[in-house]
């Protein structure tokens, strides 16, 4: 495992920072960049995920594994996709803090390698879990939505 410099953890801990916790609300909320660019329609999820990006290409520049790496993708593919959801994927923007939570994924792999890899092995196998059974739910819905049009022909 290659080292990282202070100065690139410094960098990844700024730029998490910046995008999901630099705006104090009244209460004491943190919101970030990212939430603030998804409001911008079109273009904001994609710019906030190409910001986002940049964590992750460092954690890749670092030699962290590829299932930590995927694991920190599938936050940011998380809050992109639901993110692109009008007015709910805005507010989604402002709760689900990805870059934090990779950026905590890299800080724990740097100190536990070994349970870090483990984690995100159980998670991500979660994640594909999850999303097949809601890709088999949609397509058994569409399925049977057609058989009732069909039948009422």
């Amino acid at each position: 495992m290659a080292e990282p410099s202070e100065n690139n953890l410094k960098k990844q801990s700024w730029l998490s920072w910046l995008l999901d916790e630099s705006i104090t609300l009244p209460g004491g909320y943190k919101i970030g960049l990212d939430g603030v660019l998804g409001l911008i329609p079109g273009i904001g999820d994609l710019v906030s995920s190409g910001l986002s990006s940049v964590i992750i290409f460092k954690a890749y520049k670092q030699n962290v594994p590829k299932i930590v790496l995927f694991r920190m993708m599938i936050n940011i593919m998380i809050d992109t996709l639901v993110g692109a959801i009008p007015i709910f994927g805005d507010l989604f923007d402002f709760v689900w803090k990805a870059n934090a939570m990779n950026s905590k994924l890299l800080d724990s792999y740097h100190h536990n390698p070994e349970k870090t890899k483990e984690y995100s092995v159980v998670t991500t196998a979660l994640f594909i879990l999850i999303a097949a059974l809601i890709v088999l739910g949609c397509i058994t819905t569409i399925y049977l939505l057609v058989t009732f049009l069909i039948s009422l022909v």
